[in-house]
């Protein structure tokens, strides 16, 4: 039995003993006005953006919700961030997409790698993929290098690794290679220091593909809709991360989870935020995500939201995340 078909059966063992008690919604009063609430504990979209940092030098302390310990970034340090979560439509490859784009618009050379056979990233970033030759499944089986799957400026400071759903097929092609939870690692390895940042946007799912994210990764960054069901599998993920940690990559981190699709005008958007932060012992950014129809309409434009509609809610919010994340201690 392989090292991945033992995680899957830990992971189910140690469910019942890690399992994160599902919040109950209906334990959680209504408020009367939410918008007020939420501006109290969490950064809100409509504020001015957090100042730059002048001092490029060292690392800069950021104050967190309820001011847990959180990852070191040190600037000049290249940061590989995994956008995970095993549940589909809670706006993973949205957050990918847009994060990546709003720290290049910040000036920071950023590397974004589409590890989910779907490709939503690759075309979110306007390249075709039927016109790109090779791919990231072509790294991970062998048949290419990383010079030859590299987009280079797909938008200014942002270079992609592109996929296809030719990938979906490269997990049963990887049967019996060592090592294989260690490709994309390996791969990128020569080209890391070129990077301030790596973003990596995973499959919903738990899978192999997955797995090489998480050892490639410095951490983990878990979107999650504001909706009741979202919340299922979190722990799963956590739990997860963990043996990855303990048994793959010791540098591995959760850097934390950040809310998305919140609408204001519903009670659930805020009861599951207050729920999140009542019941999940991890890191939360206070930048919430809201629901935005120009970060629906971006993705069929080939465009991140920042340069589709720069002034609209969804690109300022994206904003204020991408300066949290360089700014977080």
């Amino acid at each position: 039995m392989g090292w991945f078909d033992s995680l899957k059966r830990e992971r189910k063992e140690a469910q019942a003993v890690t399992e994160v008690k599902e919040p109950i919604i209906e334990s959680v009063p209504a408020v009367d006005n939410k918008e007020e609430a939420v501006e109290e504990e969490y950064q809100v979209i409509e504020r001015e953006p957090a100042p730059q940092i002048e001092d490029q030098s060292r690392t800069v302390p950021v104050k967190t919700y309820a001011e847990k310990k959180a990852v070191t970034h040190v600037v000049g340090q290249t940061k590989v961030i995994a956008i995970i979560n095993q549940k589909g439509g809670v706006g993973k490859t949205t957050t990918a997409i847009n994060l990546s784009a709003c720290l290049a618009e910040k000036g920071q050379k950023v590397l974004a790698i589409d590890m989910d056979p779907q490709g939503n990233m690759t075309s979110g970033l306007g390249i075709d993929k039927d016109e790109v030759e090779k791919n990231i499944y072509d790294l991970m089986i062998g048949q290419a290098g990383v010079d030859e799957v590299l987009q280079k400026e797909a938008i200014e400071n942002l270079d992609v690794i592109p996929t296809s759903i030719d990938l979906s097929a490269a997990e049963i092609e990887l049967i019996g290679v060592d090592d294989k939870e260690f490709i994309i690692r390996n791969a990128v390895q020569p080209i890391k220091d070129d990077y301030d940042y790596i973003i990596i946007d995973c499959p919903p799912s738990l899978s192999m593909l997955t797995i090489n994210a998480m050892t490639t990764a410095d951490s983990v960054l878990v979107p999650i809709q504001c909706e009741y069901y979202a919340l299922e599998g979190l722990s799963q993920l956590i739990h997860t991360v963990e043996l990855v940690k303990e048994r793959l990559n010791p540098v591995l981190e959760i850097e934390g989870v950040v809310f998305t699709m919140y609408d204001a005008r519903t009670n659930l958007s805020l009861q599951v935020v207050e729920n999140v932060k009542e019941n999940l012992q991890q890191n939360i950014y206070k930048t919430i995500i809201p629901r935005n129809i120009r970060l629906a309409e971006a993705p069929s434009y080939g465009m991140p939201i920042n340069l589709y509609d720069p002034k609209s809610t969804g690109a300022s919010a994206y904003q204020r995340l991408a300066d949290e994340v360089m700014n977080r201690e």
